[in-house]
């Protein structure tokens, strides 16, 4: 019956026009440069598409119209391109004569913009959006976006998650070149193991949407794009980082042609630790000392879009080590003392992944895409041992094939595997707690998936759906609808709705367990977590003169129909670990706008609302550290010279629910809810030709949250706890940096 549902699910409904794709090119005195804005156009006919930031163009070519496509572009030749059989098209528009200059200088692409492309509303973020901040790591390349909020997660040793739609990071799925690579073990730290260097673009997707990734993702995905080797644009990238707490950075890049064919791209990643800094006088570190060498290669082999053949191979090893806690904690003698508290965690994680493919014509293509990690992590905090194994696995097999000349079906077997070996051990044990033991975890979850882009004159659909059997859980049957409507030229509505699932890693994903000096009550059997996700889009441009500006609004709503997370209000001593199956709900709402102005001046600002909620009886309770009114503006200013630009963003938060604490001793009892406040950065770029120097400040007016940390005289105490951290910490930051290119 789930099989019949699945197909049924995508039948095809009917076709109306050929659908041409493609990517325009200017060759300039400095090489080909995408050409974004290029125009597009059918003989004899006022349709016309423009190129977006990419230079992606994608057009409707009805059965009974002039076969050929005219493109132009400012500066450059007008073409004629005859359209044939072909449905994909590399267009190379050569210099016009008459205006040598306007070919030499080629628009620049927007650092972020929402894709025009996609059915389901994608935001991109560009290299050129990530070079408007420090963006040391992935959690930090978010600071001008207002869909993406980088969440602490452990003070001592500075773990973040990513949030979408206030949701825990685990309910969004986190994905390194369309490879589910940060999960379980890896989740805790992974997100700061990516050098923004290192990074291409970053594509951001809100709700439950493609299933072809697998059946995770509930309240988003975040798909990073690492760099392609391209040494004839970019052979060698040189980066270097230091902040005023003597955190050092080091990056490099080197891309290089291997033979005829293959091209392969090397990375080094380097951080060393800042000095000891304990600014509000607790005897705790401010941030910890952070030791990390990471090792990239990539290798590539040929064109998807083109006949035959084609191959990227990433492979990384990733070796780091955090040392949090008090000032006098020494890592190599004190590691799980009662007498002097600290956190070390160490851990090593080698990676492997590929996307093959083979194209067997310009409509059809099959392709493995499979990656493989092992993570091993060594950790204390204070008395309590964590050592944990992981092995994963993933392999997906996929055929695409382009039907009735505009829609596109991708259909394949997915495989996943999961090994995860965690202990936990007590040096000491005053609190008398009772969760240590070995916890092993196995999945083996073979699947079925099925999407279908319905694509019409001014509406396309997807639609998919995915069977998997769960090897404790049986089979799970996972649908997902997008509809993506163009109401006028510059109008697009989009709605999605979708299932999402998963199981939990409980101590990986919710690190404080191991931190607190609660215990820990098992109540039942731990589920599957279920959740449904419906969201709708709006999106509208306009110009007025010499000002272009985009609005976008979301409205998203979330509802679970099983959710895992750890109660800390029902008993200050306890973690109580159960299903909740009553009502739990995220409701989200978005507004953007960003203006261009003269191509010089971008402003960006967003605000959101999140209403993030369980019901116990009918006590309505707001997830903790959550804000609900949220407030980013975000300038950039870039003379048309391109020699230097000023960046400046400002993120304001309003009230967040805190723990309940009225059952400690007064003197440990928190406020229910923390205060208001805003952090402001700044950033000044300078760039010549091959070389950028980049200064800037990290929370300007130096907002600080004094002493986070409950009973930290007594960090042994059964009141000791360091999950109350609901802002900065660490106070204003400054830093220097230098890019070179060759």
């Amino acid at each position: 019956m789930r099989l019949f549902l699945l197909f049924a699910f995508l039948l095809p409904c009917s076709l109306f026009a050929q659908t041409i794709k493609g990517k325009i090119f200017g060759q300039t005195p400095t090489g080909n440069e995408i050409l974004p804005g290029a125009t597009l156009s059918l003989v004899g006919t006022i349709q016309g598409v423009a190129s977006n930031e990419f230079g992606v163009f994608e057009i409707n070519v009805p059965a009974t119209a002039d076969r050929r496509l005219v493109v132009s572009f400012l500066g450059f030749k007008t073409d004629t391109i005859a359209i044939g059989e072909r449905t994909y098209f590399s267009v190379y528009l050569s210099p016009d004569s008459k205006n040598l200059e306007a070919a030499t200088v080629v628009a620049q692409q927007g650092g972020s913009f929402i894709s025009a492309l996609q059915g389901i509303k994608v935001e991109v973020i560009n290299q050129k959006e990530l070079t408007k901040a420090a963006c040391c790591d992935l959690a930090g390349c978010f600071e001008t976006q207002g869909s993406i909020q980088a969440q602490t997660t452990n003070l001592l040793l500075n773990s973040k998650e990513l949030r979408i739609l206030g949701l825990s990071g685990v309910y969004n799925q986190i994905l390194v070149d369309g490879m589910p690579m940060i999960l379980g073990s890896s989740f805790t730290y992974g997100i700061s193991s990516i050098p923004g260097t290192l990074v291409d673009q970053i594509f951001v997707a809100k709700g439950a949407n493609s299933v072809l990734q697998g059946f995770e993702s509930i309240s988003g995905q975040v798909n990073v794009v690492l760099k392609e080797p391209k040494p004839d644009q970019e052979k060698f990238l040189f980066n270097a980082y230091l902040n005023s707490f003597g955190e050092k950075h080091l990056n490099a890049n080197f891309s290089t042609l291997l033979g005829k064919n293959w091209k392969s791209l090397s990375s080094v990643h380097l951080v060393q630790p800042a000095g000891k800094r304990d600014r509000d006088e607790d005897t705790f570190l401010d941030l910890p000392m952070l030791t990390r060498l990471a090792v990239y290669q990539k290798f590539t082999l040929g064109d998807e879009q083109s006949l035959g053949w084609s191959s990227k191979i990433g492979l990384r090893f990733l070796d780091e080590k955090r040392i949090g806690g008090q000032t006098s904690f020494n890592a190599d003698q004190d590691s799980g003392s009662n007498q002097v508290y600290g956190q070390t965690v160490h851990y090593q994680q080698p990676e492997l992944y590929t996307k093959t493919g083979y194209r067997f014509s310009p409509q059809s293509k099959i392709s493995l895409i499979a990656s493989t990690f092992q993570h091993r992590q060594s950790a204390w905090f204070g008395v309590t041992q964590y050592e944990a194994k992981h092995l994963n696995a993933y392999a997906n097999v996929q055929y695409e094939q382009q039907w009735a000349q505009k829609h596109d079906l991708k259909i394949g077997l997915s495989y996943r595997h999961l090994n995860l070996d965690e202990k936990i051990r007590f040096s000491n044990n005053t609190l008398q707690r009772t969760f240590d033991g070995d916890y092993l975890r196995q999945e083996r979850t073979p699947g079925l998936f099925a999407e279908n882009v319905f694509v019409f004159d001014r509406m396309s659909i997807i639609t998919g759906a995915r069977v998997d059997h769960h090897r404790q859980f049986g089979w799970q049957f996972v649908p997902r609808f997008t509809l993506r409507y163009n109401a006028g030229d510059a109008t697009v509505i989009r709605a999605n709705v979708g299932r999402g699932l998963r199981s939990v890693n409980l101590f990986t994903e919710n690190i404080s367990l191991l931190i607190s000096s609660r215990d820990i009550q098992f109540a039942e059997p731990l589920e599957l977590e279920k959740a449904w996700n419906t969201g709708f889009n709006l999106t509208h441009t306009a110009t007025w003169k010499k000002v272009v500006a985009s609005f976008s609004m979301d409205l998203y709503h979330t509802r679970f129909q099983n959710q895992i997370f750890p109660d800390y209000d029902s008993d200050p001593g306890l973690a109580i670990i159960q299903n909740f199956r009553g009502v739990s709900i995220s409701n989200g709402f978005q507004l953007d706008a960003k203006f261009n102005v003269a191509s010089v001046l971008e402003a960006k600002f967003a605000y959101n609302f999140l209403d993030v909620y369980r019901r116990n009886g009918e006590q309505k309770i707001q997830l903790p550290f959550n804000a609900k009114h949220r407030l980013m503006a975000a300038f950039s200013y870039e003379p048309k010279n391109k020699q230097w630009h000023f960046d400046v963003n400002v993120h304001w938060l309003g009230l967040q629910r805190l723990p309940d604490t009225q059952t400690l001793p007064e003197n440990f009892q928190q406020p229910g809810f923390s205060r208001a406040y805003s952090v402001s950065n700044t950033q000044f770029t300078k760039v010549w030709k091959k070389l950028d120097l980049y200064t800037g400040c990290e929370n300007l007016f130096d907002f600080r949250q004094i002493r986070p940390i409950i009973n930290w005289e007594n960090p042994f105490g059964e009141y000791f706890d360091t999950a109350f951290a609901w802002g900065p910490t660490r106070g204003r930051e400054f830093y220097l940096g230098m890019r070179l290119r060759l």
